[in-house]
């Protein structure tokens, strides 16, 4: 499966007021690993940058003036990113920003959903996580992942943070600690030791069904347990 996690810094809240993408970060994760491949751009808006924005991002109207106009990445962007499943925070948010460009653009692709599948993980981690806050530093926190250096939003940042999230939420643990380093032994015999060495630990991972199915069941057991469901709420989050 390839995947790729995208985040967007803008001008303001609304493309229909005229506001425009100034960064797209995109990484690709191929069967659950980041690839290292990366989409990663400043953009010229030609408007000014609303104040409230500002102070997210930090990005200034003058750092992007030598900066490209998305039309002139658009092909390489929709390259990038086709026959992939886009992760994005708040989907309806930076899709309908794209979309908005591509249209300004006067590009041949329409929507980015034409050639992408799209998976919100505001909406997964609705899910996991009912009654609670969803956005991207609760989520850091909850999972134990260091996002200390995001004093301000950047798209590449979050990007990189959503990676990590998006693994977390989905079951992205790989080492338990358990990787036997000897040689396998028939379980009757011992080291020099005396110590009984046991075959090396296979390890078999939920696959993406697999762990939707374990959800449904357990959002299935909160329902009849009137929301008494252990697995779900026994953290105290």
């Amino acid at each position: 499966m390839r995947q790729v996690i995208i985040d967007t810094e803008t001008t303001g809240l609304e493309p229909r007021q005229g506001h425009r993408i100034i960064e797209i970060g995109a990484l690709e994760l191929v069967e659950r690993q980041l690839t290292g491949r990366r989409f990663h751009t400043y953009l010229n808006p030609d408007r000014d940058i609303e104040a409230g924005a500002l102070e997210v991002h930090g990005i200034n109207e003058e750092f992007l003036l030598d900066k490209p106009r998305f039309a002139e990445i658009a092909d390489e962007f929709i390259e990038f990113v086709s026959g992939a499943e886009l992760l994005i925070h708040n989907a309806p948010f930076d899709i309908g920003f794209i979309d908005s460009e591509l249209a300004l653009a006067g590009h041949e692709v329409a929507s980015v959903t034409a050639v992408a599948g799209v998976l919100d993980t505001l909406e997964l981690a609705k899910e996991l996580h009912p009654g609670q806050r969803n956005n991207l530093d609760a989520l850091c926190k909850r999972y134990d992942i260091d996002n200390a250096s995001r004093s301000l939003h950047g798209a590449l940042l979050d990007a990189e943070l959503l990676a990590e999230v998006y693994l977390a939420m989905t079951g992205g643990q790989t080492d338990l600690g358990l990787t036997l380093e000897s040689p396998a032994r028939n379980e009757a015999e011992g080291d020099e030791h005396g110590a009984v060495q046991h075959p090396p630990l296979v390890v078999l991972r939920a696959t993406e069904e697999d762990l939707r199915c374990h959800e449904a069941r357990l959002q299935e057991i909160d329902k009849q347990s009137d929301g008494d469901c252990l697995y779900l709420h026994g953290t105290g989050e």
